[in-house]
């Protein structure tokens, strides 16, 4: 075993503890299929939203880490359960009389709301890989409906139908009265409606291969339950499902727990042992709400990506995926620069080491060189005392401070002063609230902008950090933070902020002094100069 190997196999990151149990479950060797299938599973009834992402992501990384672990092939299917009827009308789609009008249809069938694809299932997918393929994720797509009709799933359709009553005796202590006395594991599609029903199974005929209900007329009706013709109920399916596709690993979220006991016991009666499962916990919204695809709150992908790099919200995807974690817009700069931070690191870390960095996870190993030297932290103040508008704006101060850096040489640089632009008149902007200097802080400014008029040009940021904390040590401030406080909330509008020998640095000292006269005058810093 290479030392790289021995790395891997002692990592304590948790994609590497997970691909450590897919390992042990195939036992080191190739399956018979000719490679190790991780799985996720998306129900497409409404927009594709963050937890799907989510997922995608973090399967991603464990599939990832098995690869530093073994030669073994790998695969990741990303399953969409489009042939699943049509419910409820989510809130955050058009056209709704017209979906309204689809209740019962497979999502592959229902029409696209958008005009822009086949029909809404077909739509939902196209988004979902849209987004999948910006990220770079290696996976293959399919889709239920093709799935079923191409005859794919009919053996593992047959064995539930041999097993039929085991199969009800798994599920229907898990329903109410009512559902009890209606359910099946197989919804026929009615061959005159098209829709997918949910009705009583009145005879089961193994040797045909079909199921016998009453249509909604209260027609008797026998139809084949392969080819297409049936869909399983989707705690069933997704149980056949990993069954059929001999799933080696798949996740899921907190709220799916006994889903997944009950496949398990399903996948007994079907004679397999069922993949390696993960649980994460859920993403909530700035209420503390679980975020649902129906409803439409919480970030989307979209929003996210507004704002910041899709590195930043890979990471939030890594970080303690067991733990819940609200998912609103005040926690983008921070996790962007705790990307920055991470990324900043690899350069320097030993190999041991790299498999801890969560930035070699977001990276499958290959993390880029560009270093940014400004954290999104100061991109936002800076935009905040210049009143950005538009990316040129910071330019103009960035080029002063590094010379070398240009929207051409460092160009992730420029995403993120574009992003800081965009967080800054949507969110920082609305909230500033500056204050006068009270007490002592005005002599403790005007002894800081004495300071800084004696400096030359170029002096480091680290030397005007000195002078900036020497004058709050000077001034005798109950607490060192009460200083660089009042310097952000005179100066800054914030009661946070960046360390301001770095930002005067930025935004330079001629620039600087003026805005500390502007305060000390009683000017308004919100108003453009």
């Amino acid at each position: 075993m290479s030392n790289h190997r021995e790395l891997a196999m002692q990592a304590k990151a948790w994609p590497f503890e997970e691909a450590r149990k897919v390992l042990a479950r195939i036992g080191g060797k190739i399956p018979e299929k000719g490679y190790v299938l991780f799985q996720t599973g998306y129900g497409p009834s409404g927009l594709p939203h963050i937890g799907t992402f989510g997922e995608v992501a973090r399967t991603t990384m464990v599939r990832n880490a098995f690869e530093q672990l073994s030669d073994i092939p790998t695969k990741l299917f990303c399953f969409s359960d489009d042939l699943d009827g049509f419910r409820k009308v989510p809130d955050n789609l058009p056209n709704k009389d017209m979906l309204a009008a689809n209740i019962g249809q497979p999502l592959s069938k229902v029409p696209d709301p958008f005009g822009e694809y086949e029909s809404l299932g077909h739509h939902n997918n196209a988004r979902l890989r849209q987004f999948l393929d910006s990220f770079g994720f290696q996976y293959d797509f399919l889709s239920a409906t093709e799935v079923y009709q191409s005859g794919q799933f009919d053996k593992a359709l047959l064995e539930i139908l041999i097993n039929y009553d085991k199969i009800m005796d798994v599920m229907l202590p898990t329903l109410g009265k009512e559902r009890q006395a209606t359910y099946s594991p197989f919804m026929p599609i009615c061959p005159k409606t098209g829709k997918v029903l949910q009705v009583p199974v009145e005879e089961t005929n193994v040797d045909a291969g079909t199921i016998s209900f009453r249509d909604e007329g209260g027609d008797l009706i026998e139809v084949p339950i392969i080819g297409g013709n049936c869909k399983l109920q989707w705690k069933p399916d997704w149980a056949m499902r990993q069954y059929a596709l001999d799933v080696d690993y798949e996740m899921s979220g907190k709220d799916l727990i006994d889903s997944v006991k009950l496949g398990k016991k399903i996948q007994k009666v079907l004679g397999c042992k069922g993949p390696e499962t993960f649980t994460y916990e859920l993403f909530l919204d700035e209420q503390g709400q679980k975020i649902s695809k129906s409803k439409g709150n919480g970030l989307s992908m979209e929003e996210w990506l507004t704002y910041a790099p899709q590195e930043s919200l890979a990471l939030f995807m890594y970080n303690k995926p067991r733990t819940a974690k609200k998912l609103y817009f005040d926690i983008i700069p921070r996790t962007v620069d705790d990307y920055l931070t991470f990324k900043g690191k690899v350069d320097e870390q030993d190999e041991s080491k790299l498999f801890e960095n969560p930035a070699w996870h977001i990276h499958t190993g290959n993390v880029p060189s560009e270093q940014t030297s400004l954290s999104f932290g100061i991109l936002l103040n800076l935009a905040s005392v210049c009143n950005a508008n538009d990316a040129d704006r910071l330019w103009g101060f960035i080029k002063q401070y590094a010379p070398e850096a240009s929207p051409e040489s460092t160009p992730f640089l420029d995403k993120l002063v574009g992003f800081a632009v965009r967080y800054y008149q949507d969110f920082v902007k609305p909230k500033l609230q500056y204050r006068a200097p009270e007490g002592k802080e005005v002599k403790a400014l005007n002894d800081l902008l004495l300071v800084l008029k004696g400096l030359p040009v170029g002096t480091r940021a680290e030397d005007i950090q000195t002078e900036v904390y020497t004058i709050g040590k000077e001034h005798e401030f109950d607490n060192l933070r009460d200083w660089f406080k009042c310097l952000y909330e005179v100066l800054l509008g914030q009661s946070q902020g960046p360390r301001m020998g770095t930002f005067f640095a930025l935004y330079g000292l001629d620039e600087s002094i003026k805005l500390i006269e502007r305060a000390l005058a009683g000017e308004d810093l919100s108003a453009e100069v």
